[in-house]
């Protein structure tokens, strides 16, 4: 048996609901699709489908008796995704869920007309996914994970925890608008924080790995890798090199810190599908992407790694520990 039929059967089980309740359903079999940038056998990417799943059964729909659930899995290859965002819209779903720019981008261009609901992304304006925030005017409507200005707190959680960084290599996928954007909100803080900002493009490991050991030469350097589903998909191997460099680093998602990274500042990606089946219900029972507001999320998490901490001889103040939502030992 594969992964994708170890997911399959995963998420079904979790969502079985009792006899009685199924046989008050009545409800024809829908279809959704799921573009997602990670490959089928990642941990996250289990994570992330079972919370859909978990999501969806608490709203009624139940996978096997009353929806399908289409996945499709870019393992970070962007013609693959372009390739299996036309794939799910010949198959003429109700509608679709995306995780990142990197698959909502390719999405949106292979269809204007079935639903999709987007979460994990941070500029849906700018990329020009909807009109605004509040209607979003056309097919597609979610959640974003954060704005740019993220990009300002990551450094100063960097500076905060390693004062004598003067250095910084920023993480990111220069083919996405967020690359740029993200980047740029990261030099804008850097003069006043006395750190220079330098960008490294995020691509395959080969290219990660010079780039990082080439920054790594000179001294006083840091490491902030900033939000992309290219860095997700490569996290283990962003996390052991700055590992190898002695680099503190601060990432996007809790799953860098868990991994071994020094620390997340950031919100879960596993979440936003819990809160992407409550679109993809809304849309299900009729109602219109163009008319559900793009939402901003409440909570960030900030998660810190002392075993990393002490690995890289670094004391993490006081003033980081008491804001920790965890603190990993």
């Amino acid at each position: 048996m594969n992964r994708r039929d170890v997911i399959t059967l995963i998420v079904a089980a979790a969502t079985m609901w009792p006899l009685a309740a199924l046989a008050q359903q009545g409800q024809s079999m829908r279809r959704i699709g799921v573009l997602q940038a990670l490959a089928v056998d990642d941990p996250e990417a289990l994570a992330r489908v079972t919370a859909l799943a978990q999501g969806l059964q608490q709203l009624g729909w139940t996978v096997g008796r009353n929806i399908r659930i289409e996945y499709r899995w870019g393992a970070g290859d962007a013609d693959r995704i372009r390739q299996q965002a036309a794939e799910l819209v010949a198959l003429a779903p109700d509608a679709i869920l995306t995780v990142g720019a990197s698959t909502t981008a390719p999405m949106l261009r292979a269809t204007r007309t079935v639903p999709v609901v987007f979460v994990a992304v941070v500029d849906p304006v700018g990329a020009s996914f909807v009109d605004s925030m509040a209607r979003p005017g056309g097919n597609a409507t979610g959640f974003t994970n954060f704005e740019y200005s993220m990009g300002a707190k990551w450094l100063e959680l960097l500076k905060e925890v390693a004062p004598a960084v003067a250095r910084a290599a920023v993480v990111r996928d220069p083919d996405l608008s967020l690359g740029a954007g993200q980047f740029a909100a990261v030099q804008t803080a850097a003069p006043s924080l006395g750190i220079e900002a330098k960008p490294v493009n995020v691509a395959d490991p080969a290219e990660i790995e010079r780039a990082i050991a080439a920054f790594a030469r000179s001294g006083n350097g840091g490491l902030i890798v900033t939000a992309s589903g290219l860095a997700a998909l490569h996290r283990n191997i962003l996390v052991a090199l700055a590992a190898r460099h002695k680099l503190p680093a601060v990432y996007f998602e809790r799953y860098f810190a868990t991994a071994g990274g020094l620390i997340s500042y950031g919100t879960s990606v596993v979440e936003p599908h819990r809160l992407g089946a409550t679109y993809i219900d809304r849309i299900l029972r009729g109602e219109k992407p163009a008319d559900l507001p793009v939402q901003a999320p409440n909570k960030y998490e900030l998660v810190v790694n002392l075993k990393t901490a002490k690995a890289l001889h670094l004391s993490i103040p006081t003033s980081v520990l008491v804001r920790a939502d965890e603190v990993i030992e």
